[in-house]
């Protein structure tokens, strides 16, 4: 149904902010199958509380709808589906309570010993209210799938580091820790998929360069997407990952122009794991407002389909408000922007898909989700996909069950020729023509007998 059935990743150790280390140049990548069976073993280091928690920025609540939440139209969805019977797995920093998360799940903590309704990193807790936030009166922003509830599993912090290992220090000279890893995610993911989650949110990326190569650790990533996908029925959506300095530091080549044909896994600088799955993930981009993709989402041959991410709003982590403004440990002020924000979008729309046609199996929704995309005018690029997702087509549109949209051949059709031109008809500027003529003439000879009679009265004048 999707690219290939054999595109896994290389990963090493992550947490919530993406690790990439290294550089190197594009090459093809040749990933290993994943196997459903591959279990990680139950070896979790224990953690230890190294960094404060991260705060945010208070916003008022208020009528006005936000940007992204308006642009995809989910209001008009809601009057067939609101994503009720759905349970969203949060794989993340965890997921704070929140007014209007009414009904969230706890489904454990993998960082530390307390539950996964705990977010110190003020990101899970953003992440779910875009996908399932309750609509109240009064309040212009919702989630997706208001009627849909969150199942939290926190499985990475950057507050937190394992027992005995010491924190990098990033190019300021800060000190930088981070729990959670590939393995942690692998068994986040089948615990949700367990728990009997129908769509599982990971925004989080584990990035490496394809010179670097894979490591080992990323087979179980593999095995546990496939288990959740096919064993379990559960949708995987992941963000694509975020191109920077900090995160993922070599951004993927673009479709070469003077090469449309050519396989773009061969021309692959840095793999993301888990969106590389491609044949168990939804892996999403991020796209502006004016729809062009963002500076910052990682391109890549499995990149799926695209959401808005940048400059969003959503749950405050330890308040009833809003936020659109997250503090970094050393109190840097970041906007709510990143793949991370891109993805509970489209793990809103599966929810509303999956509550309209529970029938389909959660490939089938994949492809659906790809196939009513408003794709790019190429058909699919390496930084949007299939394009950006329509919530409404979704879940209104006649698809295929397998998703693929027939196109009938172009035929040739015989016409008959066209008549033959009529000859111009000139009568009406002949005749104004002809007037035009007659009136210079008329006044040429006007001029012309004027002359005896101006002498005639000029001889006159001078007789007297």
């Amino acid at each position: 149904m999707r690219r290939r059935l054999t595109h896994v990743v290389l990963a090493t150790a992550v947490v919530a902010v993406t690790a990439a280390v290294g550089q190197g140049g594009a090459s093809a990548v040749v990933p290993a199958p994943a196997e459903v069976g591959l279990v990680p073993p139950n070896d979790r280091q224990k953690s230890e509380k190294r960094q404060p928690c991260k705060d945010a920025v208070r916003v008022p609540d208020g009528p006005d709808v936000p940007i992204a939440q308006r642009d995809l139209s989910f209001q008009s969805v809601w009057p067939i589906t609101r994503g009720a019977g759905q349970i969203v797995a949060v794989i993340d920093t965890g997921v704070s309570p929140h007014p209007r998360l009414p009904g969230l799940m706890d489904g454990g903590d993998l960082v530390g010993t307390e539950t996964g309704t705990v977010d110190c990193d003020a990101h899970g807790t953003l992440v779910a209210g875009l996908i399932g936030a309750a609509q109240v009166p009064g309040s212009g922003f919702s989630g997706g799938a208001p009627d849909s509830r969150i199942l939290s599993i926190r499985q990475s912090s950057s507050a937190y580091s394992p027992v005995g290992r010491a924190d990098r220090l990033d190019n300021a000279g800060n000190s930088v820790g981070g729990y959670g890893d590939v393995a942690t995610m692998a068994t986040a993911i089948r615990r949700a998929a367990d728990m009997g989650a129908t769509v599982i949110n990971i925004s989080e990326v584990a990035c490496k360069t394809a010179a670097e190569g894979i490591g080992d650790g990323d087979r179980y990533l593999g095995a546990a997407v496939k288990y959740a996908v096919t064993v379990q029925n559960a949708v995987v959506v992941a963000a694509a990952g975020n191109f920077g300095p900090e995160e993922c530091k070599i951004q993927n080549p673009a479709v070469d122009p003077l090469r449309p044909g050519a396989d773009p896994w061969d021309s692959v600088s840095t793999i993301a794991s888990p969106a590389w799955y491609d044949d168990y993930v939804l892996t999403v981009g991020s796209v502006e407002a004016n729809g062009s993709p963002s500076d910052f989402s990682l391109a890549g041959p499995w990149v799926d389909v695209a959401a808005p991410g940048s400059g969003l709003i959503s749950l405050h982590p330890t308040t009833g408000d809003l936020t659109n403004t997250v503090y970094s440990a050393q109190g840097n002020a970041r906007p709510v922007s990143g793949t991370s924000f891109a993805a509970p979008y489209v793990s809103a729309t599966v929810a509303l898909v999956r509550s309209r046609f529970p029938q389909l199996s959660a490939q089938q929704v994949m492809a659906r989700i790809e196939a009513t995309a408003h794709a790019p005018a190429e058909g699919r690029n390496p930084s949007v996909g299939h394009g950006i997702i329509d919530p409404l087509a979704a879940v209104t549109a006649d698809v295929p069950f397998d998703g693929v949209v027939a196109v009938d051949q172009s035929n040739s059709v015989a016409i008959e020729a066209l008549p033959a031109a009529a000859p111009p008809d000139h009568r009406a500027r002949d005749v104004a023509v002809a007037a035009t003529a007659t009136l210079g003439a008329l006044l040429v000879l006007g001029v012309l007998a004027s002359f005896p009679l101006r002498r005639r009265f000029q001889s006159a004048t001078a007789r007297r």
